[in-house]
C-alpha cells in the first residue's frame, strides 16, 4: 500500500488539509524549558525546542523572558493552527524558581491559571489546573536541562497566562469549580484541527481505507489515549483505527452503509455517557454530560437513592463514576452497554457486532460492554 494510502490516525489528519498546532501544555513547557536554561546558563535558548509525547520535537519562539536573582521568566505565544481555540494567541509564561535540594518540582497557578475547587477533576482540590501530562513534560524536561547544566532539578513552575481569567469565561472551567483563570491541558501536545466536514470526510476516507486492505474489525476512538487503548486490547493495524473524536454519528452512519464484521468504539467515559444518552456529537459545545441519566442508569445497577442523588448533583462524569466505583455499582459497564445499544440502534439492522469500551484520562479501563449486533 503507497504511503498515500495508508489509513488510520495519521493519515486522517493529514486528510484534513488543517494546519495542526500546539495546546498551551506544550507552550508552559517551552517557556519552563527556557526559564530554567537560563536560570542556569545567564542565557535564554531563542529558539527553544521541547520533546512532545509522541517525539516530535517542535521549536518555539520566546515572546518574553527575564533574568533576575535566583528566578527566571520566558514566555510563548500559543498558536493553535487552524483551530478556533479560545485560547489561540495567548501568552503563556512560566517563572522558574530555585527551591532547597529534595523539593523536587512544585507547581503553582499564576495569574491567569484556574486552581481546582471542587473534586471530580483528575488534580486535587486546591491544585493549580495543570493537568498531568503537561506536568509530566515540564517534569522530564527540568530533569534534562537539570542534567545538561548542572542542576539539581528542584524548581517551582509557576504558570500564567495573560488575560487568562477573561479567556476562561468563555470555557467550561467555572462550572466545573476551576476558579480564576485556564486550564493548562493537552495529552499529545498538539492541537489537531477541525471542521466538522473535513474531519467527517477524513473518517469516511479511514472506514475506506480499512475496507480496502480487507480489515474486519476497526475502532473509532475519540483520540490518541483511546486509540492506545484500544491497540493494545486488540493489537489493531493502523489502517483499522479511525480517529472518532466527537463525531460518533459520522462513524456509525458511515459504517452503517459500508458495513465491517466489527466495530469497536472506544473512548473517555464521560463522553461515551453522552453516547449512551443518545448524543451522535459529543463534543462539548453540542453535548453535556447529562448526571441525571447517570444517576438512572446507576439505579440500575444497584445504587441506592442516597447515592443515585449525589451522582445527579456531581461535578463532572468522572466524578460520578468514583462515588459508584466506592459503592461498587458498575455505572462504567451500564454506560458502556448503553452508548452499545445506542451505536447498534443507528446502524439500523446493518451487519456489524459492536462493542464499547469506557476509560479514564490514563487509559484505563473502567466499562465495557459485551459483543452484540442488532436483532
Amino acid at each position: 500500500m503507497s504511503s498515500e494510502a495508508k489509513g488510520g490516525r495519521g493519515a486522517q489528519l493529514k486528510h484534513t488539509g488543517l494546519r495542526p498546532g500546539w495546546t498551551t501544555g506544550s507552550c508552559a513547557t517551552a517557556a519552563t524549558t527556557a526559564a530554567y536554561t537560563a536560570l542556569l546558563t545567564g542565557a535564554f535558548p531563542d529558539p527553544v525546542t521541547i520533546t512532545l509525547p509522541k517525539g516530535q520535537t517542535p521549536s518555539f519562539a520566546l515572546a518574553a523572558e527575564e533574568l533576575a536573582r535566583g528566578r527566571a521568566m520566558a514566555g510563548v505565544v500559543k498558536d493553535a493552527g487552524d483551530d478556533p481555540d479560545v485560547t489561540h494567541g495567548a501568552l503563556v509564561r512560566a517563572t522558574v524558581r530555585r527551591l532547597p535540594a529534595g523539593s523536587g518540582v512544585v507547581f503553582r497557578a499564576g495569574p491567569g491559571v484556574g486552581t481546582v475547587t471542587r473534586p471530580g477533576l483528575p488534580l486535587a482540590v486546591g491544585e493549580p489546573a495543570v493537568n498531568p501530562v503537561p506536568r509530566q513534560m515540564m517534569r522530564d524536561h527540568v530533569a534534562r536541562v537539570a542534567a545538561a547544566h548542572g542542576g539539581s532539578g528542584d524548581v517551582e513552575i509557576t504558570v500564567s497566562v495573560d488575560h487568562g481569567e477573561e479567556i476562561a469565561r468563555s470555557t467550561w472551567n467555572p462550572r466545573l469549580g476551576i476558579l480564576g483563570g485556564l486550564s493548562i491541558l493537552g495529552t499529545t501536545g498538539i492541537v489537531v484541527p477541525y471542521s466538522c466536514s473535513a474531519w467527517i470526510d477524513s473518517i469516511r476516507r479511514g472506514v475506506d481505507v480499512a475496507r480496502a486492505a480487507g480489515r474486519t474489525h476497526v475502532a473509532g476512538c475519540t483520540g490518541s489515549t483511546s486509540e492506545r487503548t484500544v491497540t493494545a486490547e486488540y493489537d489493531l493495524p493502523e489502517d483499522a483505527l479511525l480517529d472518532m473524536g466527537d463525531f460518533a454519528g459520522a462513524v456509525l452512519k458511515y459504517v452503517r452503509r459500508h458495513p465491517v464484521d466489527r466495530l469497536t468504539i472506544c473512548g473517555g467515559f464521560a463522553k461515551l455517557s453522552k453516547l449512551a444518552a443518545g448524543h451522535l456529537d459529543l463534543h462539548s459545545a453540542r453535548s453535556q454530560v447529562d448526571k441525571g441519566f447517570l444517576a438512572a442508569l446507576a439505579r440500575r445497577g444497584g445504587a441506592d437513592a442516597s447515592l443515585a442523588e449525589r451522582v445527579a448533583t456531581a461535578n463532572t462524569g468522572l466524578a460520578a463514576l468514583q462515588l459508584c466505583a466506592a459503592a461498587g455499582v458498575p455505572l462504567g459497564d451500564l454506560v458502556a452497554v448503553e452508548a452499545r445499544d445506542q451505536a447498534l440502534a443507528v446502524l439500523r439492522g446493518a451487519p456489524v457486532a459492536v462493542d464499547v469500551i469506557c476509560i479514564d484520562r490514563a487509559g484505563a479501563v473502567v466499562g465495557r460492554s459485551g459483543l452484540a449486533e442488532a436483532p
